[in-house]
């Protein structure tokens, strides 16, 4: 089969190289559009073929420069700008940060000099932001190592909205989150264990012994099927400095469809500790209130404002 002419060949590809700078200029400049990332992944897709119709024509061209250094220095290039922009250092990031185009993703977490964003977006009609301000003690070249969760009404973790990259570290410097989210994991694991109950959920509920406001499914507080019947659940944080050798604290505020609120500030629920186990053997621990011996901890954020937008 004759390949298409080189001259129709070079046009479309011209044409097409323009649609993808184009789309690709509306996408960083623009919020989020499905249409927009549609015409550039797709464009993209064509453009593929065209390369490979391009590489036909001018093969005996290309031979030759492959032949050549250049070949060379234009792969040192290539490979030294792809390992920057994955790395993404903080110049890169900062040009990132011109973007309006956040994604479809449903949650984002950002850090600055004046503290840390959670947008958290689970539906159209639903958008929560938790704005941490930066306290005295903070350092966005590093900051501190934040958890963020849910809970019911029966204080059970129901949904981890963030944690920190290094979860192994993590572990260590956050142990109530981490308690919290080891109890939600062997109760899930039991869960899966049984054979006795069809739906996972349930097998939950029944496992821990919830009473009946409380349930483990998030969307039952967050979107309620039953807007009539909305349960009220509670934001938990857990920020520390790794290298501090004070303890973890804890922020809760919380949160009812029943009597909504667009703004909440999170309080102050103290810092936690571990207890000797239970009568059963089970890990326990508590939280008690802050007193003198906790200084640096509270420098950390100086407060936490919750933002809740409910679409009608």
């Amino acid at each position: 089969m004759k390949p298409p002419k080189r001259s129709f060949v070079s046009l479309l590809t011209a044409l097409s190289f323009m649609v993808l700078a184009a789309s690709g200029i509306l996408a960083f400049a623009r919020p989020f559009s499905i249409r927009t990332t549609g015409l550039h992944t797709l464009t993209g897709f064509i453009f593929i073929g065209l390369i490979a119709l391009h590489l036909i024509n001018n093969h005996t061209h290309l031979n030759r420069y492959i032949k050549s250094n250049t070949i060379w220095k234009t792969s040192f290039i290539t490979l030294s700008l792809s390992f920057l922009f994955l790395w993404q250092p903080a110049p890169i990031q900062r040009v990132l940060g011109w973007s309006q185009n956040r994604g479809p993703a449903m949650d984002r977490f950002e850090v600055t000099n004046e503290g840390m964003t959670y947008h958290y977006n689970p539906a159209p009609d639903y958008r929560m932001t938790l704005n941490i301000r930066a306290g005295k003690a903070f350092k966005a070249d590093t900051p501190p190592h934040v958890a963020i969760w849910l809970e019911n009404a029966s204080f059970y973790h129901i949904k981890t909205l963030h944690q920190p990259e290094d979860t192994a570290s993590s572990n260590m410097t956050l142990p109530y989150w981490d308690f919290k989210m080891r109890g939600w994991e062997k109760a899930k694991q039991e869960a899966d264990d049984s054979e006795n109950k069809p739906s996972r959920e349930l097998e939950v509920d029944a496992i821990t012994g919830a009473t009946q406001n409380s349930s483990f499914d998030p969307a039952d507080y967050i979107l309620p099927s039953d807007p009539g019947k909305p349960m009220p659940y509670r934001l938990l944080i857990e920020i520390n400095q790794p290298e501090d050798t004070q303890p973890s604290l804890i922020y809760t505020v919380t949160i009812d469809n029943a009597d909504p609120r667009t703004y909440q500030l999170l309080e102050l629920m103290g810092y936690p500790e571990r207890e000797e186990n239970d009568p059963l053997n089970q890990e326990t621990w508590s939280l008690y209130y802050v007193n003198e011996t906790i200084t640096t901890a509270l420098n950390l954020i100086d407060s936490a404002l919750l933002t809740i937008n409910r679409s009608p």
